[in-house]
């Protein structure tokens, strides 16, 4: 329940940024809860925890075009799109964003 309240704070804190940026966020928000969340809330399968930041230490220093990259094709046990075939590529890239933004929200995006 804490780490909610702070990722949820966190995510606050960021869609404060400009009106076009929190409505991506926040459309990235519903992907990743109907998407993501089965395994990056738990880590399963490896699947790197989103808020935190060693599990994704290791992951390409090209950030979000890598990361989407592989959202979008699959990579290692992560399938395509998360198994959501019904995902567009702006679905997938903003979903990646309201990751990262979690997981960084020092670091400015792509």
């Amino acid at each position: 329940m804490t780490r909610k309240l702070i990722l949820s704070g966190v995510v606050l804190f960021a869609l404060g940024m400009s009106s076009g940026a929190s409505e991506r966020l926040k459309d990235g928000k519903r992907t990743y809860e109907k998407v993501c969340t089965g395994c990056h809330e738990t880590g399963l399968e490896g699947a790197p925890v989103v808020g935190n930041k060693e599990d994704w230490r290791a992951r390409s220093g090209l950030w979000e075009a890598v990361l989407v990259e592989h959202a979008e094709q699959g990579y290692i046990k992560m399938p395509a799109k998360g198994n959501a075939e019904y995902a567009t590529e702006y679905d997938v890239g903003a979903a990646a964003e309201y990751m990262l933004t979690l997981t960084h929200p020092e670091m400015s995006h792509d």
